[in-house]
């Protein structure tokens, strides 16, 4: 089950996020032919993902940036760009293109210094850009934590689309990242929960002052929750199990 689509329309071109996309998409159509020559792959990622170790010992500062670009195949590198195709544009739309870019890139980094922090001592690359994206989503909570998010659940061949609240949506996935980061070990985990997770938090502080801005508290009042605009209209189709009708003897 993941999102597909809010109901929150953005009063302005998401131009960075196009720009984000284009630059993960890019980088990544660059070195894909690496990933059947795992020696090649393995020294690329030495010299441009994030390796806590490095960091700790005070080198690789730079890859608390260029892995942020940086994906371990096509389903990471999908799911993160659909993540920032849903909810990047109004974090956009609300703090300009200029102010969007600087917060992605301080959710980023913020991430991966956690990653670091989770585990001083590994050496396993870390690649993604889940951390700034996870700023993203956090940002989102604290701004509309009650637009409308439309999920897509597959079963098997089956699939139903139905509406969900984002406070819903982004609140379990944060609750799933923290709970996966307590159960594994960070350094030795494939999956940079910690840094998923401390990218959610400071977008959640980044995006503050700008609530803060808004109103507030008085903000969520006056909205109820919902973006203070008319939430986007979508047809939804229904999906229906076939069924075989049995012969009466």
């Amino acid at each position: 089950m993941f999102p597909i689509r809010d109901h929150n329309p953005s009063g302005r071109t998401p131009y960075v996020v196009y720009v984000l996309m284009a630059l993960n998409i890019g980088i990544f159509l660059s070195y894909v032919s690496l990933m059947n020559q795992p020696y090649q792959l393995e020294a690329f990622f030495q010299r441009w993902a994030l390796i806590p170790a490095d960091v700790t010992g005070g080198s690789g500062y730079i890859a608390l940036i260029t892995s942020m670009f940086l994906h371990g195949g096509w389903m990471h590198l999908g799911g993160n760009m659909l993540f920032l195709w849903v909810f990047g544009d109004n974090l956009e739309d609300t703090l300009g293109h200029a102010g969007f870019a600087l917060f992605y890139l301080l959710c980023g980094i913020a991430a991966g210094l956690v990653q670091v922090v989770s585990g001083p001592l590994s050496e396993l690359p870390v690649v993604g850009a889940s951390g700034a994206i996870a700023g993203v989503m956090g940002g989102y909570l604290l701004l509309f934590p009650k637009a409308r998010v439309d999920v897509i659940l597959i079963l098997l061949i089956f699939f139903k689309i139905f509406p969900v609240p984002a406070w819903i949506v982004l609140g379990l996935w944060f609750i799933l990242q923290v709970g996966s980061g307590v159960l594994t070990d960070a350094s030795l985990s494939g999956v940079a929960h910690w840094a998923h997770a401390g990218g959610f938090i400071a977008g959640l502080v980044l995006i503050l002052p700008s609530w803060l801005k808004r109103g507030g508290p008085d903000f969520w009042q006056k909205s109820a929750g919902h973006p203070p605009h008319p939430e986007a209209k979508y047809a939804l189709s229904r999906s229906h199990i076939p069924s075989v009708r049995r012969k009466r003897r």
